[in-house]
């Protein structure tokens, strides 16, 4: 790990036996502490990069709606979660919004982050509404021993019936962005997070019209240490966003308003939007 040098001038004793012995273990110490932080480091590392790798774009939403993401790690530290994002091609001019927030960080958090979005994909390839799936899930993760618990929030979106439907597994409301409107935080009944095997999931629709866009995130985005959650979400409810332009913008703009210079969690953003017939 490294090398040590202590010295003495003529005008002081030599070091005497204790003292060679405690510098020895003082030098030992620093070099354990030393290694782990490199390992640890290493380690936070490979998750971060796991992570990216395994976070990829989301899937093609339908030409009807457009889509833009992005996902911040937290901080400086490289502290990767289990924040992910997904989209899902459903037929008739329909597409499966995801969010999702696996509990814990490093490698495990990642890799369980990547096992929930292959299993959402293969259960919405089922066709069930948002709320079935959302217990397919549940009963796939309470399965699994070694599983962490995650919360889960699910759209679908359906341009040609003009509506969203909507089902959240202890995920937080999603933010409708609309010309003219506040920011609008959706009522939606939230059941337990995954991986309890409790289930009891519903679901809710609200209109889709043009123009809106819907906001999903994770709670890196408004929870602050020490803070009550219903003041972090009021204080999102109180931004003006822009509600033209492209979604790449309007994120940026979120991200510019709210989010904080030193985040303690990841943040991950899905905003989807209608595009015009």
């Amino acid at each position: 790990v490294g090398l040590l040098t202590l010295g003495r001038t003529d005008a002081v004793p030599a070091f005497t036996p204790d003292e060679t012995e405690l510098l020895g273990d003082l030098a030992g110490r620093a070099a354990t502490s030393i290694d782990n932080a490199r390992r640890y480091t290493r380690s936070q590392g490979i998750a971060l990069e796991l992570q990216r790798a395994l976070l990829s774009e989301p899937g093609n939403p339908h030409q009807n709606l457009d889509l833009a993401s992005r996902y911040l790690p937290s901080g400086t530290t490289s502290v990767v979660g289990g924040d992910w994002y997904e989209s899902v091609r459903l037929p008739f001019g329909r597409t499966l919004l995801v969010m999702g927030d696996v509990m814990g960080h490093g490698v495990e958090a990642a890799v369980d982050m990547s096992h929930y979005r292959s299993t959402l994909r293969d259960v919405a390839g089922m066709d069930l509404p948002p709320h079935r799936i959302l217990r397919q899930l549940d009963t796939v993760i309470s399965a699994n021993d070694s599983a962490r618990p995650a919360t889960c929030l699910l759209v679908l979106a359906d341009p040609s019936r003009g509506r969203w439907t909507l089902s959240s597994a202890g995920h937080l409301p999603p933010a409708l962005i609309a010309p003219g409107r506040a920011t609008e935080l959706l009522r939606i009944p939230t059941g337990p997070p995954l991986g309890t095997g409790l289930g009891g999931y519903e679901q809710a629709t609200h209109p889709l019209s043009p123009g809106q866009t819907l906001l999903l995130y994770t709670d890196g985005l408004v929870e602050r240490r020490g803070e009550d959650i219903d003041v972090s979400l009021a204080r999102l409810a109180d931004l003006r966003l822009p509600a033209a332009g492209e979604l790449d913008d309007l994120l940026d703009a979120l991200l510019h308003s709210i989010a904080p210079a030193a985040a303690e969690d990841d943040i991950a953003l899905l905003a989807a939007r209608p595009r015009p017939r």
